[in-house]
């Protein structure tokens, strides 16, 4: 397959980088992603960053046909900025998306491992905590409340997945129609895991590959104790919600048996 074509057993396929305030990294990030697969085209959708992001993204497209960007009104949250990406990736008749983050956190590097599995599965999620993932300096306290939330959630929401919470992950298009992705309410961090868990309902073949992460040399995280705690709740009530489900779904096919037999 040509890179015109994309990659191949996948076909065309965006690279979706939300941005704001990633004007020290953003040059540095689309570089490595084109160096590590030309193939694939990058979408940075930056949130009117204040810090001159969406100018330097002007100047990237303009000196590259596979880099593009998506100028939005304003700062609304991951999510939001994701679900615009896939609709613009819908919108240009792409096959697959990835999910990077724009810091550095990320290797693109790593891209073509998550690609490859993406040629078997509808959904690849890059995880740190499999054997041959990790992460590298985190403090302690971040990396006990990540590790601790993931057990939270395979315990809340039956999944099986050991990083839930990951941002670095490929999905297949058909999987965001599926899902009805712009129905998703979460925009922080709760958002990968609604994908996820949204994903897995629907049976979607999905594998986790391991990936290395790295904490940002440059700019300000945007993690916050206010996005773990929506994470949390929102977790909590899907939970209890899909256990009302099964329930429901349980007594209706009893009923049917007994009304059918003999």
């Amino acid at each position: 397959m040509s890179e015109a074509e994309g990659y191949p057993g996948v076909g065309r396929v965006l690279v979706i980088i939300p941005t704001y305030n990633e004007a020290d990294n953003v040059r540095v990030i689309t570089d490595r992603v084109r160096k590590a697969v030309p193939a694939v085209d990058i979408l940075i959708a930056d949130d009117n960053s204040p810090d001159g992001t969406g100018a330097i993204a002007d100047e990237l497209t303009e000196a590259d046909d596979h880099i593009f960007v998506l100028h939005r009104a304003g700062k609304e949250g991951l999510g939001a900025a994701y679900k615009a990406g896939f609709q613009w990736a819908k919108d240009k008749g792409y096959d697959a998306v990835v999910e990077l983050d724009a810091d550095g956190s990320h290797a693109p590097e790593e891209l073509p491992s998550i690609l490859d599995a993406l040629g078997d599965h509808d959904a690849v999620l890059g995880t740190r905590y499999i054997p041959g993932g990790s992460v590298h300096n985190w403090p302690l306290r971040r990396l006990l409340l990540s590790r601790c939330g993931n057990i939270y959630i395979r315990m809340a929401l039956g999944m099986p997945f050991k990083d839930a919470t990951g941002g670095y992950r490929a999905y297949r298009l058909s999987v965001l129609d599926k899902i009805e992705v712009s129905t998703i309410a979460s925009t922080g961090y709760s958002f990968q895991v609604e994908m996820a868990w949204r994903a897995y309902r629907q049976g979607f073949r999905m594998i986790e590959v391991p990936i290395t992460f790295t904490e940002r040399e440059h700019g300000v995280s945007k993690m916050s104790g206010n996005i773990f705690k929506e994470q949390l709740l929102r977790v909590t009530l899907w939970g209890a919600q899909a256990r009302k489900e099964d329930l429901l779904n349980l007594l209706n096919r009893k009923q049917r048996q007994s009304t059918t037999w003999p």
